[in-house]
């Protein structure tokens, strides 16, 4: 009887192939592999002006610093998520503030983050929770009204689909990751996508210790001409990993649709089983499906079970605000602490076939 891991990482035919190319040229940093990755994350997948970097907590610490979000600022954002959502907040020495979720789904609750806005209040990061777009229309108006800049970690939800726009199209700061068990993979980096042209250009210096590589050419001394303006950082992608993530779009599309075809199986072998509760999507978008999670009954028993016939079962990201460095738990977030209680998640990847997927259905339906 085979494992069926919760994650897998996908590498496709090619990348051996194209990351040869890069260590044979002996060009492994920023250059011309990272700009055709960046031009293809733009034509092909729809995300607007995007900046590579070395992992998707830089991005999300850069589009903060870009914000100019400072020290003593508040940012709201969800404690269902990674905790690198919240540390990059920390790194700016700005308050993270939690607001709740909604119970059907795991996005941020639009309803707690109007409560939670304070005269200190700068912006608020959302998490499209296993690739789920959150409430974006909402959201925006709210920061509209109050000022905010709006932050999309967009982790788990490349290739997700808000009122037919894209995510990575529709806010000010949109963060991806392509970190290993992401759906594309360039060993580790990410992205931001930016409406703002302005702010595009500010991340491609900043990405780079605040040297723009297009503006600070080499002079006969062989030493870049530049003068640093403001704080940068070693944030840059290089084309070692890019050429990766650039073997690994090859197809995308067609896994994304292979994913939907097993959520429309899961949804259908699940929907009337006692004991689960399937989340609750709405018709006008389209989740990345980076996740299939619901919510059981006797979760411990139910991950055993399953465990037994060599399916994993996970609990993925307990609220974050548990960790002491967030100052201790968040009262109040009523949705939260009954979702910390019953959220399981079973295995969807590129990996996991219809077969597949029907035998994790025979399974739950024995029973646990």
């Amino acid at each position: 009887m085979k494992n069926i891991p919760i994650y897998n990482t996908f590498i496709h035919p090619t990348a051996t192939q194209k990351v040869n190319e890069v260590l044979e040229s002996t060009f492994l940093s920023e250059g011309k592999i990272v700009q055709e990755f960046e031009n293809k994350l733009s034509s092909y997948l729809g995300i607007q002006n995007p900046v590579a970097v070395n992992s998707g907590t830089t991005a999300l610490h850069l589009a903060l610093d870009l914000a100019g979000i400072k020290e003593g600022d508040e940012v709201i954002l969800p404690a269902q998520t990674f905790v690198a959502t919240g540390l990059v907040i920390l790194q700016q020495k700005a308050i993270p503030v939690f607001a709740d979720i909604n119970y059907e789904d795991g996005n941020i609750s639009c309803a707690s983050v109007k409560q939670k806005i304070t005269p200190k209040t700068k912006a608020i990061m959302c998490v499209h929770w296993g690739g789920y777009p959150c409430d974006m229309d909402e959201i925006l108006l709210i920061a509209k009204e109050n000022n905010l800049a709006v932050i999309e970690d967009a982790a788990h939800a490349l290739g997700a689909v808000y009122k037919s726009k894209k995510v990575g199209s529709i806010s000010d700061y949109t963060c991806f990751s392509f970190q290993a068990i992401k759906h594309i993979t360039t060993g580790d980096g990410g992205a931001i996508a930016f409406k703002n042209k302005d702010k595009f250009k500010e991340a491609c210096s900043k990405r780079w210790f605040g040297i723009n590589r297009e503006t600070a050419a080499q002079t006969e001394l062989g030493e870049r001409n530049y003068n640093i303006e403001t704080l940068g950082y070693k944030y840059h992608l290089n084309d070692f990993a890019a050429s990766l993530g650039l073997a690994n779009l090859i197809g995308f599309k067609e896994r994304l649709n292979h994913r939907k075809e097993i959520v429309n199986v899961y949804n259908k072998g699940l929907e009337k089983i006692n004991g689960i509760n399937l989340f609750t999507y709405q018709d006008d978008r389209e989740s990345a499906n980076w996740l299939y999670g619901f919510h059981v009954e006797n979760r411990l028993d139910f991950i055993r079970k399953l465990k037994s016939q060599n399916i994993t079962a996970s609990v993925i990201h307990q609220r974050i605000d548990r960790n002491r460095v967030f100052g201790g738990i968040t009262r109040g977030l009523i949705n939260q602490e009954k979702f910390d209680l019953s959220q399981i998640h079973i295995p969807i990847h590129d990996n996991i076939g219809l077969e597949d997927a029907n035998y994790i259905i025979e399974t739950i339906k024995t029973g646990w």
